[in-house]
């Protein structure tokens, strides 16, 4: 890539959560321009989806979205993750710069094959750059890590204190204003402390310690789990119902089990779990994030949380799969599972009377288990 008149490249990416915050600071690390177009909204997926195949998925269309405004913004290059295997991820890359350069858009693609590991990063960020400072790429990766797993830890403490807080609204602000602490910091040594103060600004907010609140499991396509537009803020919506919402896929379980080498790793990763748990019901990898799915229906019941929720985008063949498999799951174990199918057509009320019904379902199992527990405790006094 060249770089004339010392301009800085401009590099855009598609939104997914926060995960702009880590891409954000790997690329200044390098000496290229991050550009980050506005947050997925209604514009977003309206653009997307008015260029995508009617039958094609959610993630797609949004992606093909933030690429249309980014463009649209002055960027240079468009970039997203690259997939092998089944999942359709991994024809998406060729399908959209088709898609942009038949729209007549002038901005180069570029990806980033992630199951190559930490190779595939070093080979990204070079390119991307055309610098070969190798000390700089390894700092900008490992600040990248640092800061997924920091958002990730911020992401749980929201999760605790919003089912809990007095004033609704509070812990989310908190949240935001942590964020602006990750993204200002520059090194290593700030984002440590700007997690620190980023935790404990979160960790001010008023709330009632004693709050009977359910716990539920979030998994399904690791696109819709981790994006609040396109799962329409469902842990905001829960956690307005006192639930506190626990992440089963994570960017940074994903980064474990793809880019970080095996000597730095702590205990199991989900993916290995994946394959120690899901036995009965999957024998192997069929594609997507089905089998992880299905291993985090057990991970749940181990952990004797309440309830899980499972989401996915209309016509993902891997997560329908799972769907298909926990009716079998529910007969050996005792744990509500909710499925949601979304897509560009799904109605916010219906939506929201569904996970309403859900919370209602999951309190009367609890409370009539506390009966049951105190029936026995009376028994043997």
């Amino acid at each position: 890539m060249k770089n004339t008149e010392n301009k800085k490249i401009k590099v855009a990416f598609p939104h997914m959560g926060t995960i702009y915050v880590a891409w954000e600071k790997a690329l200044k690390e390098i000496g290229v321009e991050a550009f980050i177009p506005p947050y997925t909204n209604k514009k977003t997926l309206s653009l997307g989806t008015k260029n995508s195949p009617e039958a094609i998925c959610l993630p797609y269309k949004l992606i093909l979205g933030n690429f249309i405004e980014a463009i649209e913004g002055g960027v240079d290059y468009v970039s997203m993750i690259a997939s092998p295997g089944i999942c359709r991820l991994g024809e998406y890359g060729r399908n959209i710069e088709q898609v942009l350069k038949e729209l007549g858009y002038k901005a180069n693609y570029i990806e980033l094959n992630l199951y190559d590991g930490f190779k595939g990063m070093i080979d990204y960020l070079v390119r991307i750059s055309n610098s070969k400072n190798y000390f700089k790429i390894f700092y900008a990766i490992y600040l990248a890590v640092r800061t997924v797993f920091a958002l990730d830890e911020l992401q749980s403490f929201l999760s605790y204190y919003r089912a809990r807080e007095i004033n609704k609204g509070d812990a989310e602000k908190a949240f935001n204003r942590a964020i602006k602490m990750i993204r200002n910091a520059n090194t290593a040594r700030e984002l440590s402390k700007a997690l620190k103060n980023g935790l404990k600004e979160i960790s001010s907010v008023e709330i009632d310690k004693n709050k009977n609140v359910l716990h539920v499991d979030l998994t399904g396509e690791i696109y819709i789990v981790n994006d609040e537009f396109s799962n329409q803020n469902m842990e905001r919506e829960l956690g307005a119902m006192g639930v506190q919402v626990r992440r089963s896929l994570t960017i940074s379980s994903f980064l474990k089990d793809a880019i970080i080498p095996k000597m730095f790793k702590k205990g199991e990763t989900h993916l290995e779990r994946a394959y120690r748990l899901a036995k009965p019901y999957l024998m192997r990898d069929i594609g997507g994030d089905s089998l992880e799915c299905i291993s985090d229906v057990l991970y749940a019941k181990e952990r004797n949380v309440d309830g899980l929720i499972h989401v996915s985008p209309f016509t993902c063949m891997p997560e329908i799969m799972s769907q298909n498999i926990f009716p079998k799951m529910r007969e050996d174990i005792n744990l509500p599972i909710l499925t949601l199918i979304m897509d560009e057509q799904t109605g916010r009320a219906g939506y929201i009377t569904r996970l309403e019904a859900f919370v209602d379902l999951m309190r009367r199992k609890k409370m009539k288990a506390q009966i049951e527990e105190n029936k026995k405790q009376s028994a043997l006094v």
